[in-house]
């Protein structure tokens, strides 16, 4: 698979599980694994990865009433990665990404 991580997933849960136990939220593919969203972390941000816990995120159904009648719909399934790093390792989303080995 490519990079299967889309966005950091930045929210006050998400904020607290890191500043709290070193623990980062990011968006990842729903055709990812576990063993690719390591690689990908550990490769982007120069970390070592501990633990990876996935959660496929299910879309709410809409509903709008209009003169023609009922719309309705449903928003996108979507799947987030908590990724565990070792003690001391954090991860800073705004700085430059970490340069690759030449090998």
């Amino acid at each position: 698979m490519k990079n299967p991580l889309l966005r950091p997933w930045l929210t006050e849960k998400s904020t607290k599980l890191t500043e709290q136990k070193g623990q980062y939220v990011f968006q990842v593919k729903m055709d990812a694994d576990k063993f690719d969203i390591k690689k990908a972390v550990e490769e982007k941000f120069g970390v070592d990865v501990v633990s990876i816990r996935t959660i496929n995120c299910l879309g709410k159904s809409k509903r709008q009433y209009t003169r023609k009648g009922l719309i309705a719909g449903k928003k996108s399934d979507w799947k987030k990665a908590i990724v565990t790093l070792g003690d001391g390792q954090t991860i800073d989303y705004y700085a430059k990404p970490a340069e690759k080995s030449e090998k």
